[in-house]
């Protein structure tokens, strides 16, 4: 094998050939622009990948690694799986099982499809601040700016909810048009806002002495959210399509 350092080398047992992260960012970056070191080691912080250690702690990546990120990324681009679900998947493929993927959704409904997996039900998974840095890919500064417009919260022990990862990737991505932070505290407001009217829909069921009753009103707060993310982006393509037409 080459000197840990260098962007190729071989398994000696093998004869696989093994790529350095920075190999491996070019390769994905055709299919996936968007793909930063940060993602990749984030993706094997969670389990999705794992590539082999050099005696001095490089990560060198195997071909069949590589194949197994670019199947990660393009599942995530086409179904909006969970992390989890797409590496339960992954590993009954490598065991021989035949699993079946959501249908893929054309260009046309990945904007609604994208929007209701955001309101599904989530788990109760928390990640911290490190984990949060990994996966948006930005500096400490960064993310204390975003803080400080309010677009993500620390909870009482120092960590965030499953869902602030998404939140930051998407504030990443609509700084690449250059909406800076504090351009999206209007988003932020208005999403207190549709979370307010939910809520008084749904508070009368919660305190429900019956426990069906209480679960209902779960399912109606999700419903209502879907129904609001599904109402704002109709009006935003007929905002839009009046402005540009």
């Amino acid at each position: 094998m080459r000197t840990p350092t260098g962007g190729v080398g071989r398994d000696t047992a093998t004869g696989d050939r093994l790529m350095s992260i920075g190999t491996v960012l070019g390769q994905l970056r055709d299919e996936f622009p968007e793909i930063t070191i940060s993602k990749i080691r984030f993706l094997e912080a969670e389990g999705l990948v794992e590539p082999r250690r050099t005696p001095s702690g490089y990560r060198k990546f195997s071909s069949e690694d590589v194949e197994r990120l670019a199947q990660i990324l393009r599942i995530q681009r086409d179904h909006y799986l969970p992390l989890k679900v797409i590496r339960e998947h992954l590993d009954a493929v490598a065991r021989g099982e035949q699993t079946l993927l959501p249908p893929q959704t054309s260009q046309r409904e990945q904007p609604d499809a994208s929007w209701e997996a955001a309101v599904e039900p989530r788990t109760a998974a928390r990640v911290g601040r490190t984990e949060l840095l990994a996966a948006a890919g930005v500096s400490e500064q960064e993310l204390a700016e975003w803080e400080s417009y309010g677009l993500l919260t620390q909870d009482g022990d120092g960590g965030y909810d499953a869902e602030s990862v998404t939140v930051a990737q998407l504030v990443v991505e609509l700084g690449r048009f250059g909406l800076e932070p504090r351009h999206l505290r209007a988003m932020k407001a208005a999403a207190d806002r549709e979370a307010s009217l939910v809520e008084q829909v749904v508070a009368p069921l919660r305190r429900h002495r019956n426990p069906q009753t209480r679960a209902h009103a779960e399912a109606t707060a999700n419903e209502l959210a879907t129904l609001s993310v599904r109402l704002h982006a109709a009006l935003m393509r007929t905002a839009l399509g009046v402005r540009l037409h």
